[in-house]
């Protein structure tokens, strides 16, 4: 049979032939530098996912690791490598360990805020201790927040990646990856049936990393709210000169936003004087700042501008 007789393939098989190619060519470049992460005794140990961020280092998730000094990494190639604690920052699960003597293949990185809903994502972890999984989804929405448990009665982590790609447990401190193959989110929790959460890679959780390298730890100020991007009522996108805001969803009982007044339901549309319009603005005002100094907060309540003064507390 000739080549020109041979069946066409369908619109739709090319479209499936070129998912699966995009999926495979991100595997094949991740799955080198990505590890199971076992954490515990001899005989138990906590299982997660940690990627390779520099020839010596594995970026996971916080509550993968806790505060154990030591865990042992294994790759998909059946390397086993022991690794050791090098900083924590539970506020944004990340944790970074430190592998002595380095060789470790480090991903490229790329920039979650340019992430749009819908795009492909490719999840690569060790989910229920399989090392070297992949599952691919599309990004279902930005700028999520995530309320757990922790200090002062819960921890916010800000800004999260919501995803339909498959995460089970073991995912967590596994990678996130556009099409090609860029790391733009470390998967931080299964929320859910066909729902995952990661933390974004982007110019804040940069330098929350470079925190952690440089010091172990994060400096911060903690407010105490969960929320999300909501679009502005007409007439105050109008008045304002922009369209989106904060929509704040939970209050922390006890907090500084708690103390200051803040409500679920307020649209915060500045903080310390500068506008804001998702989480991460809030998140990236947060790395660094001065514990115990106030800091005026500008919210939409009930169609009127209101002023509220907080005192964010230290945290990290």
């Amino acid at each position: 049979m000739s080549s020109s007789s041979r069946p066409q393939p369908s619109p739709e098989e090319e479209a499936l032939d070129a998912y699966s190619a995009i999926v495979t060519r991100v595997a094949e470049r991740l799955l080198p530098s990505v590890a199971s992460l076992r954490v515990g005794a001899r005989g138990f140990a906590g299982v997660g996912s940690a990627v390779a961020l520099t020839p010596d280092l594995l970026v996971t998730s916080a509550h993968v690791v806790g505060r154990a000094a030591r865990a042992t990494a294994a790759f998909a190639d059946g390397v086993e490598r022991e690794v050791e604690l090098a900083g924590v920052d539970p506020p944004s699960d990340l944790a970074l360990v430190r592998v002595p003597g380095g060789g470790l293949s480090p991903v490229a990185i790329g920039d979650a805020d340019r992430l749009r809903v819908g795009q492909l994502v490719v999840a690569v972890g060790s989910p229920l201790g399989y090392a070297g999984s992949v599952t691919a989804g599309v990004v279902s929405a930005l700028g999520r927040s995530l309320s757990t448990g922790g200090e002062r009665g819960g921890v916010v982590i800000e800004d999260v990646i919501q995803t339909d790609a498959a995460l089970n447990p073991g995912n967590s401190g596994g990678a996130l990856a556009d099409g090609a193959a860029r790391l733009v989110g470390i998967n931080t929790a299964v929320a859910g049936v066909g729902l995952g959460l990661a933390v974004p890679i982007n110019a804040t959780t940069r330098r929350i990393l470079d925190a952690l390298q440089r010091e172990g730890r994060v400096r911060r100020g903690y407010l105490g709210i969960a929320g999300g991007t909501q679009p502005l009522p007409p007439p105050a996108a109008a008045r304002l000169g922009r369209r989106r805001a904060i929509g704040v969803v939970e209050v922390v009982p006890g907090s500084p936003a708690d103390r200051a007044g803040l409500r679920p339901g307020d649209l915060i549309v500045s903080v310390g004087g500068r506008p804001v319009s998702r989480t991460g603005d809030l998140q990236a005002q947060m790395v660094g700042a001065s514990a115990g100094s106030p800091l005026e907060v500008e919210v939409l309540r009930g169609g009127r501008l209101v002023r509220l003064t907080t005192v964010p507390a230290a945290l990290g």
